[in-house]
């Protein structure tokens, strides 16, 4: 792996945790939304990440397959959360229903917090390792000096 190889999987790993603040914060924003124009409650996005290595040439795959070719990182879904919605009784909201309940969103504060100090420290993670690896490129230049 050189350092373009290790800036690229940095880059990807920092693109990735970017798509997830991003859904962090339409959770957090969206915690008190009972109508969607989907109809009912917002519900809570999350994403699933995977590792893919960038191979196409019989070459390519055997170094992946050796370990030598970098992964990146790829955000291989985004899905609506299982989770059903949080019942609220409260009859006067203009959404409740017939016995006074209102659905809210299935959006826990604290799990989306947590989620965002894990994703920020992902995030910081990466451009600690994108300044190593610039750090390095700059050593290797002065070399020829």
């Amino acid at each position: 792996m050189d350092i373009y190889d290790a800036l690229r999987t940095s880059s990807s790993g920092l693109s990735a945790q970017r798509m997830r603040m991003n859904l962090i914060s339409a959770n957090l924003a969206n915690v008190n939304t009972t109508r969607t124009p989907e109809g009912g409650p917002y519900r809570r996005k999350e994403i699933v990440f995977e590792a893919r290595s960038k191979s196409g040439s019989f070459r390519e795959v055997l170094q992946s397959r050796q370990g030598r070719l970098p992964a990146e990182v790829r955000a291989s879904k985004v899905f609506d959360d299982p989770r059903p919605p949080v019942l609220k009784f409260d009859p006067g909201h203009p959404d409740a229903d017939e016995q006074g309940y209102v659905q809210l969103p299935n959006v826990n504060m604290m799990e989306e917090m947590v989620n965002m100090i894990s994703a920020t420290r992902s995030y910081e993670a990466n451009v600690a390792a994108v300044k190593a690896s610039k750090d390095m490129a700059l050593k290797a230049l002065e070399i020829g000096k």
